[in-house]
């Protein structure tokens, strides 16, 4: 590792791809809010069709829980360099297009090129990958993320935290994905052993 993860500032990039579940980055955001921890966002064209049908948001709405909002193609933006400092990266929800565009290094937009930049610099980039099932592309795919140092975090329910409802769902995925950041969201329902007796 080099120093680029040093001491970091309290500062993490935010990218929202159109796959179903952009609750994910809405709740990333919030979270990111919560924890005093600076947002600098980037959402694709796709993302924003997303949040039209699956939100009652505004792209106003969207963007006002960031403190930065960056543009999709504005190649000259501080998270398209390595020498702005963050703590890395996350995509919520991440698409297998985006997925696939990260895993090839030939970026078309920030939000792929912001992802580069936090593989190059060996800070954590956290994927949260909606799609199922995954045909064996995919999987070959997120193999080569994983190699390249990349976090694969699909959002996937811990059912050991008793959600009664889908948003329990949600926070608990996405503070889990923050934890990679060592970022301890209050939503989060952490794991205290087994309860009852043990059976043998």
């Amino acid at each position: 590792m080099n120093g680029a993860v040093r001491n970091p500032p309290r500062r993490l990039v935010v990218g929202i791809s159109g796959a179903s579940g952009v609750t994910y980055g809405v709740r990333v955001l919030d979270a990111l809010r919560d924890l005093e921890v600076e947002s600098h966002l980037v959402v694709s064209r796709a993302a924003l069709l997303t949040l039209s049908q699956e939100t009652d948001l505004s792209a106003d709405d969207l963007t006002a829980k960031a403190d930065v909002v960056h543009k999709l193609n504005d190649v000259g933006a501080t998270i398209a360099s390595g020498s702005f400092r963050t703590m890395g990266m996350i995509i919520a929800p991440c698409s297998v297009r985006t997925m696939g565009e990260i895993a090839t290094g030939v970026t078309s937009t920030l939000l792929t090129r912001a992802a580069d930049v936090a593989l190059k610099e060996r800070r954590p980039l956290v994927l949260m990958v909606r799609e199922t099932p995954f045909h064996l592309g995919h999987l070959r795919t997120m193999t080569a993320l994983a190699e390249m140092g990349a976090t694969l975090a699909p959002p996937l329910p811990a059912f050991y935290a008793r959600p009664k409802t889908i948003e329990e769902m949600v926070d608990q995925s996405v503070g889990r994905a923050l934890d990679v950041f060592g970022l301890d969201w209050a939503a989060v329902k952490r794991w205290s052993g087994l309860k009852g007796p043990v059976v043998e």
